[in-house]
């Protein structure tokens, strides 16, 4: 059975069991998937149906089910719960999940929370919850294994027995020195390998360097990503270690990004819930809208400067929109390229040059080429060729405005500390209209008036 088959029965069977108040079929059902797949339920189901389920869930699971969800429909459930409660929810999870979770609540919150957890929690929790949450210290766990490097790989492995489990995604054990400076990594495919009697400075790996605590989790997911790590150590100041991030929580990353670079240039926040209210949902997008639609007011005084021309030639009023629409679509081609070099960290003042050069020399050949086409269509369709070369003027400014936008755009806002993906598109879009407008329009008045 596939997992859509399988949520829609299980709805289908929720529905079915509040009528007749038997829900020990459903609870059954659904305690029986996996942590992630209890989250993935409760995301895809209606608000009506997601409070019942939550309800259904085993407690000895809702700490791992409730660290799946996303920032909104948690943030739910935690509202409804006292200190105590989210303490024994808690209970069991690595510290980097917990601190997730705490992170959402309220400040005056956080501390009865901790006071209700056991002293060794306690003390684990409230050093990751001194960092930023996106930084690398707010992303890792503290749970580490270290070794000295001047013991055998026999005493490691008898010291590894002696633990219950090991933490998981274990891919390295973590070598310090007795002040806890971190000196490099021991994978545990050269502990396996190696002579019970080699010592861990013979085989350790020390040119590995740790993730400073004040690293930006994006940088700490690009670092994961170009160089293939699973786990890494993360250091202070004193390059002593602190903690270690494993590839789950960079994966969490990734897509908390890809989220907010996708909702944001839609002017939506990545909290966004699919199922949320009409009443939630209404103020939220209307907000943005109302942005939007102040643009659209500025677009069209810059239309409404030309009147007269408009008045005397309506061929204009048919063929402005696809200036507008043409530096639109070029300008978000370049400006997604932007954001997203700058997200990977590929963009530089080194290279800014480069890329402007190389982004208008795209617009300024693509306006030619489509400048040539729409011309084309319009003096055939027209029977003008005046009005065949405005447009195709119009055309080649607009493009090449757009590309210029596209590309300093992102990099202007980034330095005011405005996020590119949620402010650039609104702006583009603004900049584009008006500078087609304004050429469209303009040339008009010179040749045709």
């Amino acid at each position: 059975m596939t997992q859509a088959t399988q949520h829609n029965n299980l709805l289908s069977q929720l529905g079915s069991a509040i009528d007749s108040v038997t829900l020990n079929q459903v609870r059954h059902t659904l305690n029986n998937l996996s942590p992630p797949d209890v989250a993935h339920q409760l995301e895809t189901a209606p608000p009506k149906f997601r409070r019942i389920l939550w309800e259904l869930v085993d407690p000895e699971i809702s700490g791992e089910v409730i660290h799946e969800l996303s920032d909104e429909i948690r943030l739910e459930f935690l509202d409804e719960m006292d200190s105590a409660e989210v303490a024994s929810l808690t209970e069991g999870l690595d510290v980097d999940d917990i601190v997730d979770i705490l992170q959402q609540l309220p400040d005056r919150v956080i501390p009865e929370v901790l006071q209700a957890m056991s002293a060794q929690d306690r003390q684990r929790v409230e050093s990751v919850l001194t960092y930023n949450e996106d930084t690398a210290g707010g992303l890792m766990d503290t749970e580490v294994i270290t070794v000295r490097p001047d013991i055998t790989v026999d005493v490691v492995l008898r010291y590894l027995r002696r633990f219950e489990e090991i933490p998981d995604i274990t891919d390295n054990l973590f070598v310090v020195n007795r002040n806890d400076t971190f000196a490099g990594n021991l994978p545990l495919g050269m502990l396996l390998t190696s002579s019970p009697t080699t010592r861990v400075r013979e085989v350790m790996n020390t040119e590995v360097r740790g993730i400073h605590v004040d690293l930006t989790d994006s940088e700490v997911a690009q670092l994961f990503q170009r160089h293939d790590l699973v786990s890494a150590p993360v250091v202070d100041n004193e390059n002593r270690l602190v903690g270690r991030i494993t590839i789950d929580d960079v994966v969490d990353v990734i897509v908390e990004d890809a989220d907010h670079s996708l909702l944001a240039m839609a002017g939506l926040s990545d909290t966004e819930d699919t199922f949320s209210s009409i009443g939630k949902t209404v103020p939220r997008r209307a907000i943005w809208l109302g942005v939007n639609l102040l643009t659209a007011i500025f677009a069209s005084t810059a239309i409404s400067l030309f009147e007269d021309a408009l008045d005397k030639v309506v061929a204009l009023a048919i063929l402005m929109p696809i200036v507008a629409s043409m530096g639109g679509v070029a300008g978000s081609q370049t400006l997604t390229v932007v954001i997203r070099g700058m997200a990977l960290g590929q963009i530089e003042r080194g290279n800014l040059n480069w890329l402007l050069t190389k982004e208008f020399a795209v617009g300024a050949l693509n306006g030619l080429l489509y400048a040539l086409i729409v011309g084309c269509v319009v003096s055939l369709w027209f029977q003008d060729a005046t009005m065949a070369l405005i447009i195709g003027l119009a055309m080649a400014i607009n493009l090449m405005a757009a590309a210029l936008s596209g590309t300093l755009l992102p990099i202007l806002l980034k330095f005011l500390k405005i996020d590119p993906a949620l402010a650039g598109t609104v702006i583009l879009t603004t900049i584009t209209d008006v500078v087609g407008f304004i050429s469209f329009l303009g040339l008009a008045t010179l040749f045709l008036t």
